[in-house]
């Protein structure tokens, strides 16, 4: 079942354990800063297509937002770069989302 109140607290849980800002998140997604902090607090809600995007940085389903008994397991990742850029995140996400593929691929190769 959705439950969109998780959608912010997931959110703003998957951005902090990932070490990021805020800003640099609004930058990646290309909108303000404050919308951010509105949608981490249940303010207001991101759409489809944002959701989507911070699905693949974040290497996570978009169900992880929205249904309780989904799970996330974290990829890992290092970053040693002193200001991540907008592009800089974009990389990373098409890499996530490669890793994401790889493993609903696997869960379906053995039978999940």
């Amino acid at each position: 079942m959705l439950n969109y109140e998780l959608v912010g607290p997931r959110f703003s849980e998957l951005r902090n354990k990932s070490g990021l800002t805020q800003s640099q998140i609004a930058n990646y997604l290309d909108v303000d800063q404050s919308y951010i902090s509105k949608c981490e607090k249940n303010e207001r809600r991101f759409s489809a297509n944002l959701l989507e995007k911070a699905a693949a940085l974040f290497g996570c389903s978009i169900e992880y937002f929205t249904e309780e008994t989904s799970k996330f397991e974290p990829l890992p990742i290092a970053l040693r770069a002193e200001g991540i850029t907008a592009e800089d995140l974009e990389t990373i996400a098409a890499i996530n989302q490669i890793a994401v593929n790889l493993r609903v691929m696997e869960g379906l190769i053995e039978g999940e």
